[in-house]
């Protein structure tokens, strides 16, 4: 039985090796036909977002923030939730001088089904209607999976990063469907929305995953999960796990990733260099595992911050300069 089991597995392998080597080079022309096609063809795929509302959950700080000034300055209406009102209520009011013609605030958290329900029902009470929800709500977790003191801190990074991202789809799509719009939403819930994608084509429901790099945001100020699960800012533990890595301008990836979104791209990835790390992902995941633990696992002293990439950032004279914006170098987080 083993051996028949052995037997199936190479000649399996063997006709996937087969397979790739008859379909891979007709496959590589589609993929840059499209591309090419697909540069010409923009502007007439644009989705033009002007008189449409659009519900940005995370929206307080950050990349939501930018990508609430991006829609604001295409014209569309926006619904904004987050936790913290004061700085919503902020943001709203710049998204409004920016050219959005309306804006709801709604305060909630995306971790709990009943103020997903609510925020999603307001927007439709408001506005009479939902054309793009963008899940942006996010946080980071830090530390070694063994030094968590207690494994369940990750039920709180789950409830925002997973669940942030079901609730509120699973609101909105009966008036998505009304309106055919679309969902863009970051790679933490692939899975979940590559399947809704195959579920959903038959409404007209398009859905654009994001795939940020390193962006600028509270995360990269290091606003983080501890691994004692309380909420902080540590800039140091920042450096070592970002070291010289390039942060992306939030503004610079609200403008991309609301391109893509419009464009109806099914994946965009910001800044585009970042494609490469998904393709040693691929093809070469023990090189990409290589260099990940080269700058942010070796330790170059006693300290749990002691770095390569870190040593690169501080160590390389101008290096923080060219590879970061200014903004990280404060460690001023916006109000709760």
């Amino acid at each position: 039985m083993a051996a028949m089991a052995q037997l199936a597995g190479a000649a399996v392998r063997v006709a996937l090796a087969a397979l790739l080597a008859l379909l891979l080079p007709a496959y590589r022309v589609y993929r840059l036909t499209a591309s090419f096609l697909g540069v010409l063809l923009a502007a007439a795929a644009d989705d033009d977002v002007a008189g449409k509302v659009v519900l940005i959950t995370g929206a307080s700080s950050g990349i939501g923030e930018h990508l609430a000034y991006e829609y604001a300055r295409r014209g569309a209406y926006l619904a904004l939730v987050a936790r913290r009102e004061e700085s919503l209520r902020e943001v709203g009011d710049a998204a409004l001088a920016a050219g959005s013609p309306g804006v709801l605030v709604v305060a909630g958290d995306v971790s709990s089904p009943d103020d997903c329900r609510k925020f999603v029902d307001d927007a439709i009470r408001y506005f009479g209607r939902l054309d793009h929800l963008v899940n942006n709500a996010s946080i980071w977790q830090v530390g070694k999976f063994e030094e968590l003191t207690d494994v369940n801190h990750f039920r709180k990074l789950m409830d925002i990063n997973f669940w942030g991202h079901v609730y509120p789809t699973r609101h909105a799509i009966p008036h998505l469907k009304k309106t055919r719009g679309r969902i863009a939403s970051k790679a933490a819930a692939a899975n979940l929305y590559e399947t809704l994608r195959m579920e959903l084509a038959g409404d007209g429901i398009a859905i654009t995953e994001v795939i940020p790099g390193v962006v600028e945001s509270e995360i990269t100020k290091g606003k983080m999960l501890t691994k004692e699960g309380d909420m902080r800012v540590d800039q140091d533990e920042r450096d070592a796990i970002l070291g010289a890595a390039p942060v992306e301008r939030a503004g610079e990836f609200a403008r991309s990733a609301v391109r893509g979104v419009c464009g109806g791209e099914r994946y965009v990835f910001e800044p585009r260099w970042y494609r490469a790390a998904y393709t040693l992902r691929v093809c070469f995941p023990e090189a990409l595992e290589w260099c990940a633990r080269l700058l942010t696992v070796w330790r170059l002293g006693p300290a749990t911050t002691d770095t390569v990439g870190r040593w690169l950032l501080l160590g390389v004279p101008g290096q923080r300069w060219l590879s970061q914006p200014a903004s990280l170098r404060s460690p001023e987080i916006k109000a709760r």
